[in-house]
């Protein structure tokens, strides 16, 4: 799928100049353009971006029950019981009963999950090229800088409230 593909309705030059520069509607466009370009990528590999997230968050930090991983990846509780019954299917991750509490279940990764997560990275490591292709390097840090500082406001308030 090519940019002029995914292009938006309200981004041509007919477009008011005041909404081309409003910065709230270029971060939704950019976002809807980022979840299109990945969510089409990742099928091509049988993936969707919440696999990718429980796949990450298991190889980063190990182990973990349902309900650490949907602190870690931000998944609501009952949709990540659908995403971990797919990763399951695929033997991806290993679902079994903590031992300390039997009422849990305890994910782990397996092998097969680590070869389809290095898959991923090398995969979205080509949407993001694809995305950001009309900046440089220095300019991608600064954009991933600046979303980040944005983020962490917005939590801080929205915690704060």
């Amino acid at each position: 799928m090519t940019t002029s593909d995914m292009r938006h309705h309200g981004d041509d030059p007919a477009t008011p100049a005041r909404l081309r520069r409003t910065p709230s509607r270029l971060l939704s466009l950019a976002a809807a353009h980022a979840d299109r370009l990945v969510g089409a990528g990742l099928a091509t590999a049988d993936a969707r971006k919440w696999h990718y997230a429980v796949l990450a968050a298991l190889q980063e930090s190990g182990p973990a029950s349902q309900a650490t991983l949907s602190r870690r990846t931000g998944i609501y509780r009952s949709d990540l019981v659908a995403v971990i019954n797919e990763l399951a299917e695929r033997g991806h991750v290993e679902r079994a009963p903590d031992a300390t509490d039997r009422r849990r279940n305890v994910i782990t990764l397996t092998g097969k999950g680590r070869d389809q997560l290095n898959h991923l990275d090398t995969l979205l490591a080509s949407l993001q090229d694809d995305l950001l292709a009309p900046l440089d390097a220095a300019e991608r840090e600064q954009l991933a800088d600046l979303l980040t500082r944005l983020i962490a406001h917005h939590s801080r308030t929205t915690d704060d409230t």
